[in-house]
């Protein structure tokens, strides 16, 4: 298994802020970051454990409770799954 790189959190933090103002962005810290990327994995269809495995997490317990959310796409493929399903 690959080791996974590790940053150090006072240099992202830089670099962000760095971004945000350069663009003029919205505020977002590290850790927002991470549970951005988080929702974009699965909203692109990765699987719990593919993002457990991303995150670093040793029980997918703290992925599922903390990482996991839905966002608005992901709520409207549902309803379209569901329509779908009874053939509407």
């Amino acid at each position: 298994m690959n080791k996974m790189n590790t940053c150090n959190p006072t240099e992202t933090r830089k670099w962000i802020l760095l971004v945000q103002n350069k663009f003029k962005l919205g505020t977002i810290t590290t850790h927002g970051l991470r549970h951005t990327h988080c929702s974009l994995l699965f909203e692109a269809g990765a699987v719990l454990k593919e993002v457990q495995v991303r995150l670093g997490h040793s029980d997918v317990k703290t992925t599922m409770d903390i990482y996991t959310q839905v966002t608005q796409k992901t709520k409207e493929e549902a309803i379209q799954k569901f329509a779908s399903y009874i053939e509407m």
